[in-house]
Parts: structure tokens; C-alpha cells; sequence
């Protein structure tokens, strides 16, 4: 059975940082892609950052690009998402992905991430 638990959300003022977590099992995790998106209230799940499978790819949402830094620990089977100069638009459910071959994906349960200004 496939889990990603994400951890480390939680209240923060503007300009602040968090660092978010997430523990892959029960897949073969060096091979599937790794993204993190988000989801506010009332607004579509959007894409933040994603990174392959090697680590050697990565891509950020133009939103967050030059705050946020992607990396994953194959060895661990984690990827976390670190977030630097968080502003209140930042707020939002932030979600874990594993994407793999043949459109398999996975989806974590997901970790608040509130922004005061």
C-alpha cells in the first residue's frame, strides 16, 4: 500500500519559513517524480514544484520560484519543499504527489500552511 505523509505545515507571519516533509513507502520511490502542489480555499489545485526522479530536473511555479527549494533523499524516500520569504498568498493546503510511468500517481493527505500578514 502506497502512503505519503506530508509534515511540517503550520502558522507563520509573512516573511517566514517552513519547511515541509514527506515520506514515501510502499513504492519504489527512485522512480517516480516528486511534485508538491497546493490548493487554497475556493481556488484549483496548482502545481509549486516538481523534481525527477534523478533530482537532475527540476521546475517551480513562477509564484514561488527564487522562495521555494525542492529536493528529494532517494536513499530516505523523502522530498521536502523549503520556504523561505512566505507571503499570505502562500497560504493554502499543500499536497505531496509521486508520479510515476503509465499516468500512476499518488496523492499524500496534504499539511495546512497558513500566512499571517
Amino acid at each position: 500500500q502506497v502512503q505519503l505523509v506530508e509534515s511540517g505545515g503550520g502558522l507563520v507571519q509573512a516573511g517566514g519559513s517552513l519547511r515541509l516533509s514527506c515520506a514515501a513507502s510502499g513504492l519504489t520511490f527512485s522512480n517516480y517524480a516528486m511534485s508538491w502542489y497546493r490548493q487554497a480555499p475556493g481556488k484549483k489545485r496548482e502545481l509549486v514544484a516538481r523534481i525527477s526522479s534523478t533530482g537532475l530536473n527540476i521546475n517551480y511555479s513562477d509564484s514561488v520560484k527564487g522562495r521555494f527549494t525542492i529536493s528529494r533523499d532517494n536513499a530516505k524516500n523523502t522530498v521536502a519543499l523549503q520556504m523561505n520569504s512566505l507571503k499570505p498568498e502562500d497560504t493554502a493546503v499543500y499536497y505531496c504527489n509521486a508520479a510515476g510511468t503509465r499516468s500512476v500517481t499518488y496523492w499524500g493527505q496534504g499539511t495546512q500552511v497558513t500566512v499571517s500578514s
